[in-house]
């Protein structure tokens, strides 16, 4: 269970790494690429990551394989 994990289903950059056992550089370099889920940039410029955000891309990933 992430503990990190914020009101409204959203997730730090932390859980999600966590989450799918990836290092912050590799979600960076997704990023980076536009293959990464999509993000909210909080104005402190944290990001989050809405859970049906993270949901739907995954779906996404099932699909291309």
């Amino acid at each position: 269970m992430a503990t990190g994990t914020t009101h409204r289903g959203m997730l730090t950059l932390a859980d999600l790494c966590a989450e799918l056992q990836i290092s912050r550089s590799t979600f960076y370099d997704w990023r980076a690429k536009g293959r990464a889920p999509r993000c909210l940039k909080l104005p402190n410029g944290d990001l989050r990551i809405r859970r049906a955000d993270l949901d739907r891309w995954l779906a996404t990933m099932e699909d291309a394989a």
